[in-house]
Formats: structure tokens, C-alpha cells, sequence
């Protein structure tokens, strides 16, 4: 493996076509509004070929004071094995770093052993469960409303209670997203949201007190989706892989969470019964 020093760049607004086409060549489901949020929101960068054309990126996004998330670490197939892809997450870090930040990230098993490499401690598991929004779905109407521009605050709240990481950010941005839904559970102490892909929907995250109230918080994410449905789940929350694999779910893909040199940052949090992506944790 080659480790000769390349130039990195920081990407600007004209990069999200570019950063589109890699995660797009990788069967990634970002879409070109997740690009635009990674480069206005953190520090996105990548590597050029002669052409000018990019060829790798990685981002950094600063959630709040505390935590920052690296993700979108991606190597165009002709140009990996040269040590691109360390140099690029050595950026996230650092840039994370010098503001205090924990750096966080989510793995597949082949990048854990890699990044535990270089001091990041696993955390817990999940899984990317795939499925079709024709299957059938319960009735989740009397415990479940929908949420509107009136909930924002609302619903920032009990994502940062439950995950304990400050997402304002990326909540507006998502709900700002014409695509975008959201539900809240009747007692106001749960929710669960929904946005396009550019491969499937995505549902997630969904947050609840309890796992009866995540599964009708789920139903209702599922119901009326046409097409290809994504949705990443903790292992530990077995109730939800149960249900969706009854609606004819099946897994695709793990992923570990894992943090730098802390192992709270990484740990499960127990109302947290859907993730956002591995692009956004």
C-alpha cells in the first residue's frame, strides 16, 4: 500500500455533482441534498484527479460542543489502495479534533479493524434492513399523529434527549426537505422520520420510550411507501427486526458504531430504535 501525501481539498458547493457520481458508483443512497448538507454544514473533503475530476471524499460534520460525525469516506475503484482514504479520515479527524470534538463514526466490519487501528473503540451493532413498501402494514392511527413545521423544536428535543448528541442542524435541514415526513407518538415522548434516497426511502431515526410504541411508529413510516424501503436497526432492539422481518424485510448489511477513543460515545442508547444512516448516525 502506497503512503505518499496527496493533495486534499475542501469542497465547495460546485462538488455535490462529483461527491453524487462516487456514492452513486458505491450503490450509495445519499442524495444530492445529503451532499449539499455535508459541504455547507462540515467540512467535506477530497482528492482530484488530473483532470480536476474527484476522485475520493470524506466529511466531517460538528453536531454540537462535543461530537462531530465522519462519514462519506469513499475511493473511486481505479485509485484505491494508495492510502487515500486514511489521509482523507486523518482530515475528518483533525478537524474535529481541534475543536474539541469527539470524532464518531459508523463502520462496516472490514473498516472497524481498520479504524480500531488508529484508536477508535467499537460500540454497538446494527443492521440495514431492506424491504418493500407494498408490504402489508398494521393500523397505528390512534397512537400515532403526524408531525408538521409546528413540531420542529418538538422533535430536535427528543432527538437529542434520547441520542444525546445536539442535531439541530440536520433536523431542519431534513425536515426542509419537500419529501420529508414525520410522525410523533400520541404521549409526545417518541418519533420516528422518513425521507427520500436516492436508491430507497429511508426511514429513521425512530425514537420511543417503548418497543410497542416504536412498532406503531414504524408502521406508520412504512405505510404508503412505494418502492424500496431502507431502515437500520440496533441488534439489541429485537422486537423491531422481528416485525419487519414478518412484513418480509430482510437484512442487507452491519455496521458497528465506533468512536474515538471513548466508548460512551459509541455506546447504544436504549430509546434509540432506528438510526438516520450510517452517513449521519
Amino acid at each position: 500500500m502506497s503512503s505518499e501525501l496527496i493533495a486534499i481539498d475542501r469542497l465547495g458547493a460546485g462538488d455535490v455533482a462529483g461527491g453524487l457520481a462516487l456514492s452513486d458508483a458505491a450503490g450509495w443512497n445519499q442524495s444530492a441534498d445529503d451532499w449539499s448538507f455535508f459541504i455547507a454544514a462540515g467540512a467535506a473533503f477530497g482528492v482530484r484527479d488530473e483532470r480536476g475530476a474527484l476522485i475520493a471524499t470524506a466529511a466531517a460534520l460538528p453536531y454540537d460542543a462535543d461530537t462531530g460525525w465522519i462519514s462519506m469516506v469513499l475511493v473511486a475503484a481505479a485509485h484505491r489502495h494508495r492510502g487515500i482514504a486514511s489521509q482523507l479520515v486523518d482530515a475528518c479527524v483533525a478537524s474535529l479534533r481541534e475543536a474539541g470534538r469527539t470524532p464518531v463514526l459508523d463502520a462496516t466490519p472490514a473498516g472497524a479493524a481498520v479504524y480500531a487501528k488508529t484508536g477508535f473503540v467499537a460500540g454497538f451493532a446494527f443492521e440495514r434492513w431492506q424491504g418493500d413498501g407494498a408490504a402489508p402494514v398494521g393500523d397505528s392511527s390512534g397512537s400515532v399523529v403526524a408531525a408538521g413545521s409546528a413540531h420542529v423544536e418538538t422533535l430536535i428535543d427528543l432527538d437529542r434527549g434520547a441520542g444525546g448528541v445536539d442535531r439541530a442542524a440536520l433536523w431542519r435541514a431534513f425536515l426542509a426537505r419537500p419529501d420529508t415526513r414525520a410522525w410523533l407518538a400520541e404521549r409526545g415522548d417518541g418519533f420516528a422520520l422518513r425521507r427520500a434516497g436516492r436508491r430507497a426511502t429511508q426511514t429513521g431515526p425512530v425514537v420511543a420510550a417503548r418497543a410497542d410504541d416504536a412498532l406503531d411508529l414504524v408502521s406508520a413510516a412504512l405505510a404508503g411507501v412505494a418502492g424500496r424501503i431502507f431502515i437500520d436497526v440496533p441488534v439489541h432492539c429485537t422486537a423491531l427486526a422481528s416485525e419487519l422481518a414478518r412484513r418480509g424485510f430482510t437484512r442487507q448489511r452491519s455496521f458497528v458504531r465506533m468512536a474515538l477513543g471513548d466508548a460512551h460515545a459509541a455506546a447504544a442508547r436504549e430509546r434509540v430504535f432506528a438510526l438516520a444512516g450510517p452517513e449521519f448516525g
